[in-house]
């Protein structure tokens, strides 16, 4: 092992009861997309301490931040994801993701000057479907980063994402009330709107391509049994293997909201919550290194199948890769049968294996942040 990443995982050792106790508080106050005030303001303390140059409400964003350590030529870039799910917390382990980043910055923060780095943190808001690193890419963020990384949590570990392209829309139906008994002819009713545009996008599935997914929640759907609903909304997320393939394949799941709106006579109006997810593009030379970096560690990658299907899912970091060179790989937490977006995978991410994960997952990004360096070759 170099000189230069013996260092940086000294660093991290030196700040682990730090950093787990920074994914505990954050897995225990957990906030959702666009309202990650107390992380926002948490996630970046230890990087003050060890003086990093903080910006707060980093380019207008009031829950995203800034802080960046070192000159050196190459810039290594760590993404803090801290957003929680509404209802389930942190089951998707945003909570380790910020911690291990801060991690990582740490380590490789030690060996900066040694190995001509600059080391910046951004701290993204509303990955969960606001696109706050699409947000941040459109005022500037990101900008001549060398390399961009962050390492996510998943029931095993998964060195290659290939998340799918996504589209997240806000769908509303307004009808018109009326007495469901007494005058229902004059009623106009949105709930069957979306009854006939959710039967419509079930038959569209046999004719959509195996890797494409279409999926929502009713959000709102009427407030009395005895009132004809005059308002329904949802959430609803479409996705393909690329921007090119959703492109092509979105309007025809519109068609079956209109659909619903036809039938029923109702208004329809759809909102995009956010700017589409891009797929991923890899640094492949960067994923080689985690890969070897995370061996070393005495990681173990699950093979190909069901255990590693996490890797399917969308993340705005895809429209990062698209920019600047970058990985986003998984980290086991050895939460199986237990997988994402499940409340028993929100319990995994504390603990003793989640603990573990944070701080090898903070160590192989420093390493391959260190596989970057200029000085990488006179380091060996």
């Amino acid at each position: 092992m170099s000189a230069l990443k013996e260092a940086a995982r000294r660093a991290v050792d030196r700040h682990a009861e730090e950093l787990i106790g920074l994914s505990e508080r954050l897995h225990a106050d957990p906030e959702t997309a666009w309202e990650e005030h107390r992380a926002a303001a948490a996630v970046p303390e230890p990087l003050d301490r060890a003086g990093f140059d903080v910006t707060s409400s980093y380019l207008g964003l009031d829950t995203a931040f800034h802080a960046r350590f070192g000159s050196g030529p190459v810039r290594i870039a760590l993404c803090a994801e801290y957003d929680a799910l509404p209802g389930l917390g942190h089951a998707c382990g945003h909570n380790l993701i910020a911690a291990s980043a801060v991690g990582a910055a740490l380590g490789l923060a030690a060996v900066a000057d040694d190995a001509g780095l600059t080391v910046e943190v951004y701290g993204t808001p509303a990955e969960e479907g606001g696109g706050g690193k699409i947000e941040m890419l459109d005022r500037g963020a990101f900008a001549g980063v060398d390399l961009a990384m962050m390492v996510h949590p998943a029931p095993v570990d998964v060195a290659e994402a290939r998340p799918f392209a996504v589209s997240h829309s806000k769908i509303s139906y307004t009808g018109k009330s009326a007495h469901a008994a007494a005058y229902p002819e004059a009623g106009i009713n949105a709930a069957d709107a979306f009854t006939v545009a959710q039967v419509a996008i079930g038959l569209l599935r046999q004719q959509l391509p195996s890797s494409a997914r279409v999926h929502g929640v009713v959000t709102h759907a009427g407030d009395a049994p005895n009132a004809i609903p005059e308002r329904a909304t949802g959430r609803w997320y479409v996705r393909a293997e690329t921007l090119a393939e959703l492109a092509e394949l979105e309007p025809r799941v519109i068609r079956a909201f209109e659909a619903g709106a036809l039938a029923t006579g109702c208004e329809l109006e759809i909102e995009p919550e956010s700017k589409p997810y891009a797929e991923f593009r890899h640094d492949e030379t960067a994923l080689g290194h985690y890969r070897a970096n995370a061996l070393a560690l005495g990681r173990e990658f699950a093979p190909p199948g069901q255990a590693a299907r996490m890797n399917r899912a969308s993340t705005d970091m895809g429209n990062v890769s698209q920019v600047v060179p970058a990985i986003h790989p998984y980290i086991g937490i050895g939460s199986l049968p237990a997988t994402n977006h499940q409340h028993e995978f929100a319990a995994f991410c504390v603990g003793g294996t989640a603990q573990r994960a944070l701080l090898d997952g903070a160590t192989a990004l420093a390493w391959t942040g260190v596989d970057r360096s200029p000085a990488r070759d006179a380091s060996h």
